[in-house]
């Protein structure tokens, strides 16, 4: 069975990442070694991104 290609650029999750502390773990252990929360943090956070981005323009 083929993944889906994910909608958030890799460059957009790596920044993420780091700002939430965890990209560390994520060069240790890969995309799969974070946890649910944390990952739920950096779709929140992208959100949040989204919606400022929308506020400017």
């Amino acid at each position: 069975m083929s993944r889906r290609k994910g909608i958030m650029s890799d460059s957009l999750k790596e920044e993420i990442a780091k700002e939430l502390g965890i990209y560390d773990t994520i060069q240790r252990e890969g995309w799969g070694g974070i946890s649910t929360r944390d990952a739920g943090n950096m779709v929140k956070r992208a959100v949040q991104m989204a919606e400022e981005q929308m506020s400017r323009d």
